[in-house]
């Protein structure tokens, strides 16, 4: 009922929201034109949202309608520029149905999602506006057009085909049905998770079931309860981890990890078993509408890998050497065990006295160098070393919520490039996990520029009676990758949104894998790895025993990657129709490839958002495809003796983060590199083989 009252609102609210000046229809009056978020409620979504659909089929129809014959200007830059204020409302929308869901934005959600599907559809459908894109494309070869208008062309043309252009009227409106279906699956799937997520707590009311934790973590713990004598912990990752890694009682560390890898799986209201076995048969559907034997082919298909073939043999050359050192690290630690069996629940466990064993190091030892404001500072400086950029906090900026950090990006020579907001801390209502999103993507009309509005979301865990916000090595790693992503943000160009900064899949994470590299390097770990009492830089001997641990643990972290990775092809190298028990489906598909008992995937079915509440589908494979390029990448930079090399620098902000979508992807990775890429980097960078 509430759908339907949401509905009609949108239907009768639209004049009448418009007249009183919906935030979101207008233009902000905020410095660089951010969204004024002050000003912004949920009541104003659905409005906007209808209101933009109607003005972007406005603009369809008048490239449709138009008398002239068709040309490269007044129907693929004409379609180019069409329905910005669609994607400034959904990009506004969602990105805040991620950081601060609600119940009312998820009704928003529910009732527009199946909508802009739709309403996508009946774009990539229309007979006529595909006519003259197809026109066009047909007489590429004479219409003398530079090579990125050429690519523009040609990824709208396959757009259009792959949106269903081709099919006849019955399958048409199928596909408009499937589309529908799956984006309200998608959204139940992932409401489903963050509910799942937050609603379990271990609550400790005897401080010997802190036995063995790190004094900070326990001071964020007793934070979450506010009562004296109780401590929380919960399932998003910063708490769940290093409880894995220190806590003593194993029976606490059993029923923490059991909750974290039940989740969506516990046969109640939030349970997300049914959702993925209609995902799964709806996505193998749509596949076989447009020409492909599984959802895996279709996808990949605009892939560098092309084939579910090339990514599973790329993926299983890689198991075999990660699961022979993984079973070397779980003998290891059977061994610190007393000789018992592992279970997953250990693992973390008895790593962690086995990296204090081999190298002298706990990570706990670590984390005082390794403050939120200091590591941040000195990753800006890398950024800076590199590009030339910097990066000035802005109070005047308005943001989404009063902890949002918010910067003005500027050029080399003082030029505005973009706006950058960080968002570090969990909460209730933020979706888990790490992301970049923008807020609106950088886009040209004639000398006008609208330049990016990027934003980083993080769950760290939040500051404790004002004392300065500790990360581990992995938030580090984490504040980099994310930060890497937004570079790429920040630098794309392009005269056409349909190419600009449009990376394929199985590249879009080199930017962020890339920048990675320089958080263990020495010479900038000294520069912003510093005591978060005394200022004293990191100490050399821990630098070199960071160094030396660099392989630590690489089978177990390649091995729970790989499994994920190979689960999510599995699923989606699925042919006919089939009614899926979902946990027999994972069990058969992890005993298939050998996965060790004490190791799980990194992300069990009815958790593994990425895949089924995310656009990484038959694409989680993605961040190892990407890692070769990044390896290979910055081992350029290491060849050449100086890791702040500007001129590679150049090279790659202009080949692969400015232009990458210009052309071929490996044509445009080749530009920089000179070379095609190599696989060793990777596997000496995991140490999964002796480097040199």
């Amino acid at each position: 009922m509430k759908t339907i009252l949401l509905l009609v609102s949108m239907a009768t609210c639209a004049t009448a929201c418009k007249e009183a000046g919906n935030p979101l229809s207008r233009e902000a009056g905020t410095p660089f034109q951010v969204p004024p978020f002050g000003l912004i409620r949920t009541e104003h979504f659905a409005p906007a949202f209808h209101e933009a659909m109607r003005l972007h089929d406005a603009e369809i129809e008048a490239i449709v309608e138009n008398a002239d014959a068709p040309t490269f200007e007044n129907t693929i830059v004409a379609l180019d520029r069409a329905g910005s204020l669609l994607k400034s409302v959904s990009l506004i929308f969602f990105n805040l149905q991620e950081t601060d869901a609600t119940a009312e934005k998820q009704q928003v959600a529910l009732a527009i999602s199946p909508l802009l599907a739709a309403h996508r559809d009946a774009v990539t459908m229309n007979v006529r506006l595909f006519a003259r894109v197809k026109a066009l494309h047909d007489a590429r070869e004479r219409l003398g057009l530079d090579p990125v208008a050429a690519r523009a062309l040609g990824e709208y043309y396959n757009d259009f085909v792959r949106g269903g252009a081709l099919l006849d009227d019955e399958d048409k409106a199928r596909l408009t049905e499937i589309n529908a279906a799956l984006s309200t699956l998608m959204l139940q799937f992932g409401d489903n998770l963050r509910k799942e997520t937050a609603a379990f707590t271990l609550t400790v009311d005897d401080p010997a079931g802190l036995d063995g934790l790190p004094g900070n973590f326990i001071a964020a713990a007793a934070a979450e309860v506010g009562e004296p004598g109780k401590w929380r912990f919960t399932l998003y990752k910063p708490s769940v981890i290093p409880f894995l890694q220190y806590a003593r009682d194993r029976d606490a560390r059993a029923r923490l990890y059991r909750a974290y890898f039940s989740r969506g799986n516990n046969d109640n209201e939030h349970d997300n078993k049914e959702i993925i076995d209609r995902i799964v048969n709806l996505r193998g559907e749509k596949a076989n509408l447009l020409g492909f034997e599984t959802y895996a082919g279709y996808v990949l298909d605009e892939n560098m890998a092309h084939t579910p073939d090339q990514v599973y043999t790329f993926l299983e050359r890689v198991w075999t050497p990660a699961l022979k050192v993984a079973k070397e690290e779980s003998r290891a630690m059977r061994e610190i065990a007393g000789g018992g069996e592992l279970e997953s629940w250990d693992w973390w466990y008895y790593a962690e006295k086995l990296r204090k064993q081999k190298y002298d190091l706990d990570e706990a030892e670590l984390m005082p160098y390794l403050a939120l404001d200091s590591v941040r500072e000195g990753m800006f400086d890398v950024a800076n070393r590199l590009y030339g950029i910097t990066l000035q906090r802005r109070a005047d900026i308005p943001a989404y919520r009063p902890d949002v950090e918010c910067y003005e990006v500027k050029e080399r020579d003082g030029s505005h490039l973009g706006v950058l907001y960080m968002d570090y801390f969990t909460r209730a209502g933020k979706s888990a996990g790490a992301w970049m999103t923008e807020f609106r993507h950088y886009s040209r009309e004639g000398d006008r520029e609208h330049f990016p509005l990027v934003s980083l979301v993080f769950n760290f865990s939040p500051a404790v009676d004002g004392k300065p916000v500790l990360l581990t090595w992995d938030n580090v790693e984490t504040l980099f990758h994310e930060f890497g992503h937004a570079l790429h943000g920040f630098f794309s160009r392009g005269d056409y949104q349909r190419v600009a900064g449009v990376l394929p899949r199985d590249m879009v994470e080199l930017p962020s894998q890339f920048l990675e590299n320089w958080a263990r390097e020495p010479e900038v770990l000294k520069g912003y790895a510093k005591h978060v009492e005394t200022g004293a830089p990191m100490p050399d001997e821990l630098i070199r025993k960071i160094q030396a641990s660099r392989h630590f643990n690489q089978g177990f972290a390649t091995v729970e990657y790989l499994a994920a990775a190979l689960l999510d092809m599995d699923w989606h190298s699925q042919g006919a129709s089939h009614h899926y028990d979902v946990n027999d489906f994972e069990a058969a598909s992890m005993e298939e490839y050998g996965l060790l008992k004490e190791i799980l995937p990194r992300y069990r079915s009815t958790y593994f958002s990425h895949v089924f509440d995310g656009e990484y589908a038959a694409g989680y494979y993605v961040y190892l495809w990407a890692e070769v390029l990044d390896a290979d990448a910055f081992q350029a930079f290491k060849d050449s003796g100086d890791i702040y090399n500007q001129e590679l620098a150049a090279k790659f902000r202009r080949h692969v983060l400015t232009e990458g979508g210009f052309g071929d992807p490996m044509e445009q990775y080749v530009k920089f590199r000179g070379a095609s890429p190599s696989e060793r980097p990777l596997l000496e960078k995991r140490g999964l083989i002796e480097g040199n």
